[in-house]
């Protein structure tokens, strides 16, 4: 906070006292709702915050060369806002993986303990926690560095950062207070999706405004895929969140959708989720560290053009295959399931291009785990987008919809795309963000490395096995035309995989735990430090690794 002038820091605590008055006018509003409790959560959280500004108001200003260093603190506030919410999603997803297996582990009769709310807590605290804040800070980190400018506005982006989380917060505790609008995809209640559009509009302003003022005229691609997530992220949130409320003293509302309407626009938001925040982001990520990691360019600029065109168009059309066999028009439906097979050329395209940018530095990958982490995601990816687009062929569709194969499919992606070129770009750029020579422990990356590698195929196998079965004993008849088996008997023949799946899971959680660990030693200075740990002059070229 000391970097900000002393008018910055006066409209910084403008900002949160807006915001904590809004908080204070819901609590009032909801006083006999569980709006009440979220009400007082905004109103605390915007004190804490507070704090450190209203300390630094006396800070000596900054000086005026301020602007020729690149903007790194909000990068590193949500480097470790990450790696806490990959801590506490991740627990979140071994219980209830656990609760799965061994039902009688649920240790309380409360509420928030059940399934049904631990479980959107789970994927809120991953997919929103753990993978938007690193979205975020990798965005502000690459954006800078091949923009060769500093982020516009100083304020803007600890809006953004902070924002963001407090909406994470109000999600993840209204799932455990069993406040959502029930949809397929669980969301929060009204008043958080409209501070979310505030906080999603403000991180777009700003990522224009800062490539605006690049000192390099072109504009690498990889901020391609960084706009296309926030623009499309944005639409998609607004369209799937449209609700009324009952009253404003109430959490409760009602989405102006119904039928199969409201089932399209479900799952053209959750689909398109899976694109442009899974993975247009993320690719985004890829294609800045994983050559800047390898020290080799890109295999084929003008074949990660033409796949981020790709991407960008097909998977909007894609969404409806979820709905094979339902009231969905049929023709809708054999169109999002053209689509998605159409989809497998720029998808592997982007995963060709990651893995053939490798050649010549394999001895690399060898030998460093942080670059394995992103290669393996690349081959993650390629494994994934294959699948999805196998999987959303009606027939094969029929046999594996509503079974664990979804479920493996979906933490195939997750885990061995999103949180491993999550955790190799973060491995890259820790070091020089905080002025490091290298992370804490070389050995404790590998560690980690063979923990999240290990973990997503123990739980992919699982699944995979699981969901196939499943599919099978559900489709299997006997000579008078009957089921042979009943759900419970297919439920029963799931046990062992639901073991094996809760100790993928725990692999992988461990390994999320020693990822932290090794981060925050890096960031203590036990290593020897490279140079004063500052802001990076803007325009610098970035040494190997950086």
């Amino acid at each position: 906070m000391a970097q900000l002038t002393r008018n910055e820091r006066h409209n910084a605590l403008i900002i949160l006292g807006v915001v904590g008055l809004a908080g204070a006018a819901l609590g009032l509003a909801g006083r006999n709702d569980l709006l009440g409790y979220h009400g007082l959560l905004i109103v605390l959280f915007s004190a804490m915050v507070a704090l450190p500004v209203i300390r630094a108001l006396d800070a000596p200003e900054p000086t005026l060369d301020r602007e020729d260093e690149y903007y790194d603190d909000p990068i590193r506030v949500g480097v470790i806002l990450t790696m806490i919410w990959a801590v506490f999603g991740m627990f979140v997803g071994v219980w209830v993986a656990a609760l799965l297996a061994w039902p009688e582990l649920t240790f309380t009769d409360q509420a928030w303990a059940s399934f049904g709310r631990l479980r959107p807590a789970h994927t809120t605290g991953v997919i929103f926690g753990f993978g938007g804040n690193a979205l975020i800070a990798t965005s502000f980190h690459v954006l800078q560095r091949t923009s060769r400018a500093r982020l516009a506005g100083q304020v803007t982006p600890w809006f953004v950062l902070i924002g963001y989380n407090l909406f994470c917060l109000l999600a993840v505790t209204g799932y455990f207070l069993g406040i959502t609008q029930s949809k397929e995809y669980a969301e929060p209640e009204w008043y958080a999706d409209l501070w979310l559009v505030i906080v999603w509009v403000t991180y777009f302003v700003l990522y224009l405004r800062t490539l605006a003022r690049r000192k390099e005229p072109h504009i690498y691609v990889a901020n391609w895929y960084f706009l296309a997530f926030i623009v499309v992220v944005a639409i998609l949130h607004i369209v799937n969140g449209l609700a009324v409320p009952i009253s404003w003293g109430s959490a409760k509302s009602y989405t102006i959708y119904s039928g199969v309407q409201d089932a399209m626009t479900q799952w053209w938001y959750g689909h398109n989720a899976v694109a442009f925040f899974l993975t247009a982001g993320f690719l985004g990520m890829l294609y800045y560290y994983l050559p800047k990691r390898a020290e080799r360019p890109i295999f084929s600029y003008r074949l990660s053009i033409i796949s981020f065109w790709g991407i960008t168009f097909m998977y909007m059309w894609a969404g409806s295959h979820h709905l094979h066999y339902t009231a969905l028009p049929h023709w809708v439906q054999t169109l999002g399931m053209t689509f998605s097979v159409m989809l497998l050329v720029p998808s592997w395209a982007s995963a060709g291009n990651a893995l053939l940018t490798l050649n010549g530095a394999w001895h690399k990958v060898r030998d460093d785990a942080t670059l394995r982490f992103m290669m393996i995601a690349a081959v993650f990816y390629g494994i994934t987008t294959f699948e999805g687009s196998f999987l959303a062929i009606r027939a094969v569709n029929s046999l594996s919809h509503y079974t664990d194969w979804t479920i493996g499919h979906v933490h195939a992606g997750a885990l061995g795309w999103v949180a491993m070129i999550t955790f190799g770009s973060i491995y890259t750029f820790v070091p020089s963000l905080w002025g490091r020579e290298r992370m804490y422990s070389n050995t404790l990356v590998e560690v980690h490395f063979w923990c999240a590698l290990i973990g997503t195929l123990i739980y992919v196998f699982a699944m995979w096995n699981s969901g196939i079965i499943q599919g099978l004993m559900w489709r299997t008849y006997n000579d008078s035309g009957t089921l042979t088996y009943s759900f419970l008997e297919s439920l029963v023949a799931m046990h062992p995989y639901y073991i094996a799946r809760t100790l993928g899971g725990l692999l992988f959680f461990i390994g999320a735990v020693v990822g932290t660990y090794n981060i925050y030693m890096t960031i203590r200075g036990t290593t020897a430090p490279r140079a004063a740990a500052g802001d990076v002059p803007v325009g610098r070229p970035l040494a190997p690794g950086e």
